[in-house]
């Protein structure tokens, strides 16, 4: 699933194209909205909300989308051949004169008035990269479960809105703990700096074509994806493992060595496990 840098890059390019013009082509191929024309109307902005992305168009409508695993907006020039997928991939077409934005494998995918947005993203905590940002209210979120696993927490979006798998685990790494931490147990300085640190990292990230999270040339991110290889600090080897709630599992990287706390099979909570909201 992207993450948010990923989706706000999504959205500038998207804003880009659309911003101002009015569009010439509409096509929602989602049985509840076959029918709805939106040509003549003009795209007033593109904002994305977390991992959502919310289209505003002329006439009080916002089209929400949402990427989740597979989804992906792409953006063509009139004369460009489309390579995002197959037709029958495609959710949604907005054209204009100039540009056309298709939307593939879009499993979300609703024609709102933009007066109900929050129907569709009110649940979402502090987004790291929108306005309103508040990183007390964020750590208020995540430390109002103090039994649940670091790593659930930074996943549910009504706590911040933003982070996905990657960053899960580099934010775990570069705070020194496992992702099975629970929340309550992470010591108060690194508590403390917890969504500043992950709001600086989406941040510098988000312009970027490659992201990282070590500055290092070559060597991107800490742990993610490198199973089995050394850790770029103590060359301990990086290990994976599953963590969620049973139904919605993800690959979770860490340092044993770099990183303190319980690993997998020794984190348990009591009672139903939560499901990470997106």
């Amino acid at each position: 699933m992207p993450e948010g840098d990923t989706v706000w890059q999504a959205a500038s390019r998207l804003h880009t194209a659309l911003a101002g013009k009015v569009l010439t082509r509409s096509d929602l191929r989602v049985p509840k909205y076959a029918t709805a024309d939106l040509t003549g109307r003009t795209v007033l902005d593109v904002t994305p909300r977390g991992k959502h992305l919310l289209t505003r168009i002329e006439g009080g409508l916002t089209l929400h989308s949402h990427l989740k695993m597979d989804g992906s907006w792409k953006v063509y020039a009139t004369d460009q051949r489309w390579t995002g997928g197959p037709a029958h991939q495609i959710r949604a077409i907005l054209g204009t004169a100039d540009r056309t934005a298709v939307g593939y494998r879009l499993p979300v995918l609703e024609l709102l008035r933009t007066t109900d947005e929050d129907r569709a993203v009110g649940h979402l905590g502090p987004d790291l990269l929108g306005p309103g940002w508040d990183p007390d209210r964020a750590l208020a979120n995540l430390l109002q479960d103090p039994a649940r696993p670091l790593g659930e927490a930074l996943l549910d979006q009504r706590n911040l809105a933003g982070i996905g798998n990657v960053y899960k685990s580099e934010l775990c790494f570069l705070l020194g703990v496992t992702p099975w931490l629970p929340v309550g147990a992470l010591p108060e300085d690194r508590a403390a700096k917890l969504p500043l640190l992950a709001k600086k990292l989406l941040e510098a990230n988000r312009d970027r074509p490659v992201r990282t999270t070590t500055g290092r040339r070559g060597q991107d991110l800490f742990v993610y994806g490198r199973a089995r290889h050394p850790c770029l600090r103590c060359h301990t080897t990086v290990r994976k493992a599953d963590q969620g709630d049973g139904s919605r599992e993800r690959p979770t990287y860490w340092c044993p060595a770099c990183q303190t706390g319980p690993a997998p099979g020794t984190a348990r909570r009591p009672g139903t496990p939560h499901r990470t909201t997106n």
